[in-house]
């Protein structure tokens, strides 16, 4: 889409101002996020997200409109996997549930930053060498084979090479302080166990980007579509963690799902040099494929709930408590 500058710079005021109502005014202080707040604010951003694409077909055509629901569902449904790991991250270093929206709130600002790097960065090579897309497809095949084929397991934040040297450079205190990432104790400026996980989240997120990435370039190359659909999915995350904490175990097939959807784009972009596959024909297949995995989720039975080994590596003591 030929748009100029102010679609832009209007996006992006619009989402630094979602940011700022999000941490100063909902969130200015700590607390438990309930269900009800956290669906509320899922359906806000769903909401926001289908305007915006009406908007698309309004001013730009139906075309682009597709073009940005694909992106935006594929790219909301890959954050969905993100959900497991966070879970299980928060789990492992033992966060206190009311200090978790502080971590993905900023979590998200950094994903933010990475992800528009991708985007340009991946889209200026697939002007630059039209033969990338091949290898983004090949890629996005391979990725697809090899999450369908893994078996469910937890990350390992002590193996993180990042958060090796941060602990190893950066001084840590043993143990929480509030929602801050940083505290003074005896007089010494300390991280605390917050900013360690700041820091899985973020390089957790970077990872999955990788994944995400090609997929929606796999959708349409414009700039526009692929940033905007990426923000409105990574600015719903944080409410669908929420709403999906204690429901996530129940997703048993979505990554059989989200498998199946990465090797169907990675073999859309293989075969584009001879085939095109119709946009609404590749938004129909990709939600199809996503129906069918939430629903067979739903219909397995319950599994008893299996122990978990994880045990919390910091002193979980919350200071000034």
């Amino acid at each position: 889409m030929d748009i100029g500058i102010w679609p832009w710079i209007l996006f992006n005021v619009f989402l630094i101002i979602m940011l700022a109502l999000d941490l100063f005014v909902f969130h200015r202080h700590a607390h438990v996020i309930k269900l009800k707040e956290a669906l509320g604010w899922v359906a806000l951003w769903v909401s926001l997200a289908v305007l915006f694409g009406i908007g698309i077909w309004v001013f730009a055509g139906s075309s682009h409109a597709v073009d940005f629901f694909s992106a935006y569902i594929v790219e909301e449904s890959l954050s969905v996997d993100n959900l497991f790991v966070f879970l299980m991250l928060f789990t492992y270093f033992c966060v206190p549930r009311e200090y978790r929206h502080r971590v993905l709130f900023w979590g998200i600002v950094g994903a933010i930053l990475m992800r528009a790097a991708f985007i340009f960065g991946g889209i200026a090579l697939i002007n630059n060498f039209s033969w990338i897309i091949y290898v983004f497809g090949a890629f996005l095949v391979f990725t697809g084979i090899r999450m369908g084929m893994k078996k469910e397991g937890d990350p390992h934040p002590e193996a993180n090479p990042v958060l090796r040297l941060l602990r190893r450079f950066l001084p840590m205190s043993h143990q929480y302080n509030g929602d801050k990432f940083f505290t003074v104790e005896n007089g010494r400026r300390l991280a605390t166990p917050l900013l360690a996980v700041l820091v899985a989240v973020e390089t957790t997120d970077i990872i999955f980007a990788v994944d995400s990435i090609p997929a929606v370039l796999a959708i349409t190359t414009d700039p526009f579509i692929v940033y905007t659909s990426n923000m409105f999915a990574i600015m719903g995350l944080r409410s669908m963690y929420f709403a999906l904490e204690g429901f996530a175990n129940r997703l048993y097939y979505l990554h059989y799902g989200l498998a199946a959807v990465l090797v169907f784009l990675g073999t859309k972009m293989l075969l584009s040099g001879i085939f095109h596959v119709p946009t609404f024909l590749s938004l129909l297949i990709i939600t199809s494929i996503l129906v069918i995995a939430v629903i067979a989720s739903l219909k397995r039975p319950p599994q008893a709930d299996t122990p978990t080994d994880l045990t919390c590596p910091i002193n979980t003591g919350k200071k000034g408590e």
